[in-house]
């Protein structure tokens, strides 16, 4: 029996029209012309089914957790509802684990769920964010807990754990184990937090903006200094860095440092110059298997702007003085970290880019790609093949007639390397696990996962797992 499959869920997806020149779009981002890349390269940015913005990343055992943001669909404001996690462990590979923390989690809040960023501590997941007080009509800090860094999330109080207007928070547990959490936009404020991360000690304190510490603005007599809002705390080799987005509008990315987490501050300059089509930017940076990578967010997916943005991600290395170097957008993003293996099950929502494709929960649990058209595809990067595949293995559904899991490497169009047929299986989240044998798939491959069949949507995919064995000469 077939059963007709509903359109995704109103702002949870791109226009799916304009997919198709997503990578053409990106040939021309703002990129120097000597380092351009082409689309089949571009890898940027890292999510590309729906908007993400105000990228705030967390490593932990071995990933790399970014919690986002969400810009609903046609956006004409920040019109965001619920936040989004997505992991990786190579840095273009990433996972969506959906969105487990959304207005709904807090009784008290009313709207705008803004940027916001998640600590871990003694095994806990803790996961500020900025929400406006249905009772007072102002923005307040919510804090959420987690015993998973992908949730679910639940309210950790039951009201805001500090409000005076002002958004955007981060935190920061510094070596001796204090925490601070620091948010605002005019002001710049922080509070000393307890052990607990759910109350503080003291009163909120205003960080002095001078232009020494944080670079003169002209223009506009009541905003001094460059200092706007999205600040990011973080301390290396006994320095203290602050990262902010930078006057408006359009935002760049500054930074300052300090000899302590309060100060005194001292300006720095440019990290990420005005660039994009979206007026602000949100800057994140982790160290990461040796390396340093620096996170933000820009306008480049189709319908793409200021209210409707998209998080990219950028590898650098500091200046050997400590200094940060001025980085630049770019559609090619961060090199791979390493390769993926394709002989453990992967989730099919781990994607270096997706073409169409659309995620929602899975009844068995995790997200699962869905909404599939004919000639929608899915890429994953750097799979690890070695000597060889002999079959595929995935878990798939339909509610209509089914398609076809072409395996293709290197491109869309490229070698196909195994074809796998999906019959109706009775329903959307009916689940049912098919397999294929491969003839040449070896060595470090990108692998697309291209889906064919008839009209309408063809299939979900929960996971796919490949086997080893000989392999023969490739299909074609």
């Amino acid at each position: 029996m077939m059963t007709a499959r509903p359109l995704p869920p109103a702002g949870t997806r791109l226009t799916r029209a304009a997919a198709w020149v997503v990578g053409l779009l990106l040939v021309f981002a703002v990129v120097p012309a000597a380092v351009q890349p082409t689309a089949a390269r571009a890898d940027n940015p890292i999510v590309q089914h729906v908007y993400t913005a105000d990228p705030a990343p967390l490593v932990h055992d071995g990933r790399v957790y970014l919690y986002t943001g969400h810009d609903e669909d046609g956006s004409t404001y920040f019109t965001m509802k619920d936040w989004r996690v997505w992991s990786t462990a190579d840095m273009v590979n990433w996972t969506d684990h959906g969105s487990p923390l959304s207005l709904t989690t807090f009784s008290w809040a009313s709207a705008d769920a803004w940027a916001g960023q998640t600590v871990e501590r003694n095994g806990r997941f803790y996961w500020y964010v900025p929400v406006k007080n249905k009772a007072t009509g102002r923005m307040a800090i919510g804090v959420a807990v987690s015993d998973s860094p992908t949730g679910p999330f639940r309210d950790a109080l039951g009201r805001p754990l500090v409000e005076n207007g002002e958004i955007d928070p981060t935190v920061f547990i510094d070596d001796d184990g204090q925490a601070y959490l620091y948010w605002g936009n005019p002001n710049l404020t922080y509070v000393r937090l307890n052990a607990d991360m759910t109350s503080y000690s003291g009163s909120p304190t205003r960080i002095p903006l001078t232009t020494a510490g944080f670079g003169t603005r002209t223009g506009d007599p009541n905003r001094p200094t460059l200092y706007e809002e999205g600040p990011w705390v973080y301390k290396r080799n006994g320095l203290y860095y602050l990262v902010f987005a930078a006057k408006c509008c359009s935002e760049f990315i500054a930074y300052s440092t300090a000899p302590g987490p309060t100060g005194p501050w001292t300006y720095r300059g440019t990290v990420m110059p005005t660039q994009g089509s979206s007026f602000t930017n949100h800057p994140g940076i982790v160290d990461f298997k040796g390396s340093s990578y620096f996170f933000y967010h820009n306008g480049a997916l189709p319908g793409g702007g200021g209210y409707t943005r998209s998080v990219a991600v950028e590898r650098f290395s500091y200046n050997a003085d400590g200094t940060i170097p001025t980085i630049n957008m770019t559609n090619a993003g961060a090199p791979q970290a390493g390769t993926l293996n394709p002989y453990v099950r992967q989730e099919a929502e781990t994607i270096a880019w997706g073409s169409g494709i659309e995620t929602e929960p899975s009844s068995e649990g995790g997200m699962n790609v869905g909404w599939i058209d004919n000639g929608d595809y899915v890429k994953v990067k750097g799979v690890a093949f070695g000597s060889g595949a002999s079959s595929f293995t995935a878990r798939v559904a339909s509610g209509s007639g089914g398609g076809t899991v072409e395996l293709r490497l290197g491109s869309p169009s490229g070698t196909v390397v195994g074809r796998c047929g999906v019959p109706n299986t009775g329903g959307w989240q009916t689940w049912t696990t098919v397999s294929c044998p491969v003839t040449g798939a070896t060595g470090t491959q990108d692998l697309y996962l291209r889906f064919s069949g008839g009209s309408g949507y063809l299939l979900n995919m929960n996971w796919w797992q490949f086997s080893p064995g000989a392999t023969a000469a490739p299909t074609h």
